[in-house]
Formats: structure tokens, sequence, C-alpha cells
């Protein structure tokens, strides 16, 4: 027997072998037409039009009880500012409540299709930042909650952001409707092209934000084409330099972060003189592990840079409370800084209603979920685990604090720009979800006509009642002394 040839059986359990091996992930279920099948039979056990549906559950837990338990685990003294944000309005507390929509989500129909969820699709987590070639793009920008879960949990958190913004803002009520319909029916029509798109160019798509600030030129009026422009020149602007003269100073030539409490507040102020020491020392092995999370080629990049000073930071409306640092290194000179932002990541607000995270370090899970999900990421992207001073056991990601970010002034759009700001974020979601789960699937569920557009439109204004009903709730709490809140910009 030619020693080349194997018997056909035996090519057959070797073919069979590998086929396995690729379905292991259940990223490649199959032949086409057997997942366009699969699609259109989970419409049988949940019915598009059952996604309408938002009915609080009989023991529904209470929405401050909620926000409590996550309190448990953060600064307690930084917590009082992440009530005081939420507070501002109902869609500033639908911004902080991931948590309570995960768990009313958790009682709604799936179709049984699982993609890298973001965890927190509202419309504030998208925005601008720039590629490693230097092309500023947008996309997803907030990762903190992902985890593997129904793609459906994402497009409602998106959908119903989008209305709770419009009413807001004020709009009229078929507006509110309309810029729903635009983000769901804009949601299903990219999946259905993503769905028909060879892998490797839907792996390679990006939006880039010149081709579509071209692309939308029509679709927007010239006060919001201005806006737009101004906004993009803006995030160009906002990188470490940027960052530096924000946060930073020189002080008797050596360059220090200024303090602003309680948003920005040193290291040196936040530890006692005896323990300082001992944090300085440990943030620099701390920081070596997380080189070791780097690609080489950006290890030997951060390498040249040097460690000068460090201090806690309040970030964003629902992370307000966790540990949150930024790190000041500089390269050649003072004139060249890098600002880290060093940020913890805790427990994804869809765990204990899904599949627990496959990762053990909560940084880590937040890491790979960013790069599943996003066209590129930053090249500083890692993680780390680290020892507080009060002998807890911390996980962290890291980043750019600024390399030109930029976000959109929601508040500031008409109806017509929301509604095409919502497509371009269920744009960004799709690509998402299709680069991570069964794309064609998804889409042969979703179908061509607008019965799940409608079904969603109908659950965002059922939950946007509840987010109201929730947003009172910590009101009150406030009001009666049970919660503290503290108004702080």
């Amino acid at each position: 027997m030619d020693a080349h040839r194997l018997p056909v059986a035996a090519v057959s359990c070797r073919e069979l072998a590998f086929d396995v091996a690729l379905n292991s992930s259940g990223r490649y279920p199959g032949a086409p037409a057997e997942r366009v099948a699969r699609g259109k039979a989970a419409r049988g056990h949940a019915p598009r039009s059952s996604h309408a549906a938002f009915e609080p559950a009989g023991d529904r837990p209470d929405p401050v009880d909620l926000l409590e338990g996550q309190a448990k685990h953060r600064v307690p003294e930084l917590v009082p500012i992440r009530y005081g944000r939420m507070l501002a309005s109902p869609f500033a507390f639908y911004r902080g409540a991931a948590l309570i929509m995960a768990s009313d989500l958790a009682g709604t129909p799936r179709s049984g299709f699982e993609v890298e969820c973001c965890g927190d699709a509202h419309l504030s987590n998208f925005g601008l930042f720039a590629s490693p070639e230097r092309r500023l793009l947008f996309d997803i920008n907030d990762f903190d909650e992902t985890l593997p879960g129904p793609w459906e949990w994402d497009v409602k958190r998106l959908a119903c952001s989008m209305l709770i913004a419009a009413a807001n803002s004020g709009f009229a009520v078929k507006d509110q409707e309309r810029v729903v319909l635009d983000t769901v029916g804009g949601y299903r029509r990219r999946m259905a092209g993503f769905a028909s798109m060879p892998t490797l160019d839907l792996w390679y798509t990006r939006f880039e934000i010149e081709p579509l600030l071209h692309e939308i030129s029509g679709q927007v009026g010239r006060r919001m084409q201005k806006r737009l422009r101004k906004m993009v020149s803006k995030a160009r602007r906002r990188d470490n330099m940027q960052a530096f003269e924000r946060f930073a100073d020189e002080v008797d030539g050596e360059p220090h972060i200024l303090a602003d409490p309680p948003l920005v507040v040193p290291a040196t102020e936040v530890f006692h003189l005896s323990e300082f020491a001992e944090f300085e020392r440990r943030l620099r092995d701390y920081l070596s592990s997380y080189a070791e999370t780097l690609t080489p080629d950006r290890r030997v990049l951060l390498e040249q840079y040097r460690l000068v000073d460090v201090a806690r930071k309040v970030v964003g409306v629902g992370s307000v409370g966790t540990n949150a640092w930024i790190v000041l290194l500089v390269g050649r000179g003072n004139d060249d800084p890098l600002v880290l932002q060093v940020k913890e990541a805790q427990q994804s607000v869809f765990e204990g209603y899904v599949a627990p995270s496959a990762y053990e370090s909560a940084g880590e899970r937040v890491v790979a979920g960013q790069r599943m999900m996003q066209a590129v990421s930053d090249i500083f992207l890692g993680w780390l685990l680290a020892e507080s001073m009060d002998g807890s056991v911390r996980d962290y990601y890291v980043r750019q604090l600024r390399d030109w970010k930029g976000s959109i002034v929601v508040e500031k759009m008409d109806p017509q720009a929301l509604a095409v700001y919502g497509e371009l974020c269920a744009a960004t979601l799709a690509r998402a979800h299709a680069r991570t789960g069964d794309r064609i699937a998804i889409s042969a569920y979703l179908g061509s006509g607008d019965s799940f557009d409608r079904a969603v439109l109908d659950f965002s204004a059922a939950y946007a009642e509840q987010n109201e009903r929730d947003y009172r709730k910590l009101l009150a709490a406030v009001e009666s002394g049970r919660v503290e809140a503290a108004a702080v910009d």
C-alpha cells in the first residue's frame, strides 16, 4: 500500500475528527442551507412577535437592592457619586442599570443563538477611537460586561436606550418610534448583508469615520454635519499629550498628576505614607505582569517608557465606584507621555443568567471580548491581577486613557440624526455579533420583514416605562435616606 495514501474509511475518520474540532466552539455550525433552516426553525419556539412582551416578574428583585449589591464590591466613598450621576435623568439611570436590565432580560424569549455580547450596548457605549494605523474608527467602546449570551439582549438594550434618549429629548411619539424601528431594522439589514459576506471580508470590515461622514451627509441637516465634523476634529486632539495637559503638570521638573478630588486623587493621597512605598513597588510588578499579556512587539514598545505617577480616577456612570487608575509614563522626555487607564473588571452583569465566563480573570474576559467584537483594538490593551493593600485580589484591564477618543452628543440631535446614529450603532453591533455567532442563522431568524423590529419597539416602550419606575425608586431611596447620592460633575 502507498504510504502516502490512507483507506477511504481512515480519511473519513480524519475529516470527521477535524470537523468536530472546528465545531467545538459552536462558531462553525455547518453548511449555509443547514444554518438557514436552523434559523427559521427557531421561530417555532421563539416567534419573532414574542419579543414584544415585557411583564415584570412577580418575584422581580428590587432595583435598589441590586444596585446596593453591586456597591458592596466598590469603593464606599465613591458610591454616592454613582447614584448622583444616575439620578441626572431616566436616561442616566438606564446607563447605570445594566444589572437590573440583565435580570429582566433573563426571562424574555431567546432564539437560541449565542454571540459574544457587549452586555451593556446602550447608545453611549459607541464612539470614536484610533486604529493602530492612525485611522479614526467608529465602534463599540465599552466591554466591562462582555460575555457570550443571546444576541437579542444586546439589541433590546440598544433599542430601548434609543427610545429613552428620544423621549428625554422631547421627541414626539412617532419620532421616538421611528428611531427605534430604524435602529432595529438597521441591525436586521446589516446582519443579512454580513450573512452573505465571505468570512474574511466580514472580519476585515470596519467603519472608518471619513467614509461614514460622506455616506450620511445627505441624511442629516447642515447643522448636524457641522457638529459631526467638529466632533471628529476634537477626537483627533484627544491623545496622550492632551490627556497629559488635562490631568498632569510638571513639578520641579518631574511630571505629576494633578489632584481634582474626588474625581482624580493621586496615589500619594489615597494611601498613607507608610503604605505608599509598598503600593509603588507592587505597581511596578503589576505593570510587568500586564506587559506579559501584550504581544512581544508591544512589550518592547512599553519598555521604552518609565513610570512617573499614578492616581485614582472616577469614570463613567455605571462604573463609578470600581477601582480605576490613571498611570502616567514618559518616553524620551516629559514631552513624550503615555497615559494608561487601569480599570477594575468585576463579574459581568450577565453572569448568573447565562453560562459562566470561560476565563478565570475578569480582566482577561473583558480583553478577549473586546478583541473579538471590535474591528481593531488599542495596541496597549491587556490585563492584570493585583492584590490590593487590604489583601483583596482584584482583576483589571489596561488601555490608553485617550487615543483619539470621541463620542457624539446625543442630546443635540434632532429625530432624523438620532435615527441615523441608531442605524450606525446597530450596524456596528451586527458586525460584532456576526463575527462571533452564527450570522446566517440569526439573519434567517430575523427574515426580511419588520416583524422583529416592531416587536422590539413594543418591548422598548414597555421597558422604558419600567426604567422610569426604577428611576423613581432610586430617587425615593435617596430622599428617604436609604442611600446617599452626591452631585459631582
